[in-house]
């Protein structure tokens, strides 16, 4: 039940799971507000150790069922597992690493695994194989994207200088990354009539280079999605359950409702 999230009782553990660590990480939020520590300081500490309780034994159910403990124990999952545990126990030594508990948010990850049976990690999965095959086109992009940057820090320094908050090239490329991503906090801007026609054309820039990464991840997505179609339509495959079809190639339980899949 505990690995076997395709199971109908995978699933419920997996979701009383995910309510218990954002229920953790709610309090620990709750808790580093000064008010609410000094009228709710002792509840939320006893809330802290039942949840850190029921994550250990959880964390040692899991070792404990696997046929592969090494593996699991040295995984991603794994050793997020044991570090939203420790700071528990850490915290009677050093008690600032209480805060260390919001690291609980990242196994939050797990419910990519239930989110598959609600037809959600499909497209999870096909998010992922689209940025994996532009991988290259996204580097290059970046690349691109960074001496951008170092050009327009560059150039503003040159142009603006010391005299109008441009002391050096690093404060420059600060300049030029807030601006192209349209953030523009202002703590830094342009005076000289120059100055402000390059700050004009990098936040045109920055415009355009929100839309290139969209197309080469759309265009990479829309292949995945027509390979992922002729896949699930090359088997035929029905629930025995619901009887709903068009299930992945490697599904042995339904998507809807975790009966077992019949193929034909």
């Amino acid at each position: 039940m505990i690995f076997g999230y395709e199971s109908r009782a995978g699933r419920w553990f997996d979701i009383a799971l995910i309510v218990l660590i954002l229920s953790s990480v709610t309090a620990v939020l709750a808790d580093s507000v000064a008010s609410i520590h000094l009228n709710y300081g002792t509840i939320i500490y006893r809330l802290e150790w039942a949840f850190t309780l029921i994550f250990t034994l959880e964390y040692f159910l899991r070792i404990y069922s696997t046929t592969r403990k090494r593996a699991y124990l040295f995984s991603f999952y794994g050793i997020i597992d044991l570090c939203s545990i420790l700071p528990t126990y850490l915290a009677f030594v050093f008690p600032s690493a209480a805060y260390l508990l919001v690291i609980r948010i990242l196994r939050v990850l797990r419910i990519f695994r239930i989110l598959k049976l609600f037809r959600y990690i499909g497209e999870a999965n096909l998010l992922y194989a689209a940025l994996l095959q532009a991988r290259r086109k996204i580097f290059v992009f970046l690349f691109s994207v960074i001496v951008l940057i170092v050009i327009f820090g560059a150039l503003m320094f040159i142009i603006e200088g010391p005299a109008n908050g441009f002391i050096n090239i690093p404060v420059s490329i600060y300049w030029a990354i807030v601006t192209i991503t349209t953030v523009g906090y202002g703590d830094i801007t342009p005076q000289t009539p120059l100055g402000q026609f390059v700050a004009a054309f990098a936040m045109i820039c920055g415009y355009a280079i929100i839309a290139v990464p969209t197309g080469i991840i759309g265009a990479e997505l829309m292949q995945q999605v027509q390979r992922s179609g002729q896949r699930t339509n090359s088997v035929n495959s029905t629930c025995s359950g619901c009887q709903s079809t068009n299930h992945d190639l490697d599904a042995r339980f339904c998507k809807f409702c975790g009966k077992d899949v019949i193929r034909s």
